[in-house]
């Protein structure tokens, strides 16, 4: 269901569906200026990528690339968008008060390229507070034959993280999938969006993307990760090796509300890194 205000109604939807699409999320402008930087970071303009593929060819820089990690490290613009109005004014109905965001993504999908397979966010971030939210901005339109998101509605209502295992679908790009849930692919639903719309969903829904099919074009995306701020988050492991079970990932940005633990302050350990690809596995 597609929203252009933030009603009761879209609240019970993402209840329901784990899921909405907020229509107009951000202005065009602000979209072309993402896609500006997306393609200003291919370039190294905006300082070094780590692991970023060698350029063969500097006219198709973007198609080079599947995803950048952390854009908003480098990119004023890509930060600006964590804080992107009427995408907070969302996470507040459906998180609480408290919003810290915590990763962006930047995701280049030119033709022929893969995507991504059947997977939940939580079992990437492991907030276990079942509030991990992602706002998946479309920079491009996001069709099925350019390889727009697929969800599978409710799937997030358990708040089970379904199994991993390894897998060799050249569809997708990276080698793990989530398995032996109680849906079928019939059960998918595709999530078809225009240019500065949103996709809203929670961070056990499972979901995918299939491979841009288009004979020519990109499918860009930026996808934002937030939480509530009054949760922990033992993500990652901290400079001095201790386990990071005993720790709070504290490389975050506050995008409403107040931070409960603004005392232990705020920490700068994420780069932007490029990912590589499905035979160097997935790093997220």
């Amino acid at each position: 269901m597609h929203f252009t205000e933030i009603t009761g109604e879209l609240v019970e939807s993402y209840r329901r569906d784990g899921f909405v699409v907020l229509d107009q999320a951000l202005p065009p402008e602000q979209v072309a200026a993402l896609n500006t930087a997306a393609e200003q970071l291919c370039r190294g303009d905006l300082g070094t990528v780590e692991g970023a593929p060698t350029i063969e060819s500097s006219a198709d820089v973007l198609r080079q690339f599947l995803c950048i990690h952390h854009p908003h490290k480098a990119s004023g613009v890509a930060l600006a968008a964590l804080h992107a109005p009427r995408v907070v004014e969302t996470l507040t109905a459906v998180i609480g008060p408290n919003v810290k965001a915590m990763q962006s993504m930047l995701f280049i999908k030119a033709e022929g390229r893969p995507g991504q397979a059947w997977h939940q966010d939580e079992f990437f971030i492991p907030t276990r507070d079942r509030s991990l939210t992602a706002a998946w901005i479309a920079l491009d339109d996001a069709t099925v034959e350019n390889g727009c998101l697929w969800v599978l509605p409710g799937s997030h209502r358990r708040g089970v993280i379904y199994p991993d295992r390894e897998q060799d679908d050249l569809r997708f790009d990276c080698t793990v999938e989530a398995f032996d849930f109680p849906y079928s692919d019939d059960d998918a639903v595709p999530v078809e969006v225009p240019a500065g719309s949103a996709v809203i969903f929670n961070g056990y829904l499972l979901h995918r993307s299939l491979p841009n099919t288009g004979r020519r074009g990109l499918r860009r995306a930026l996808a934002n990760h937030y939480m509530s701020a009054e949760s922990l988050l033992p993500w990652h492991s901290v400079p001095d090796g201790v386990h990071v079970a005993k720790h709070d990932y504290r490389d975050i940005v506050m995008v409403a509300g107040t931070d409960p633990y603004a005392y232990k302050g705020i920490d700068d350990v994420a780069r932007p890194h490029s990912r590589p690809d499905k035979d160097g596995g997935c790093d997220r």
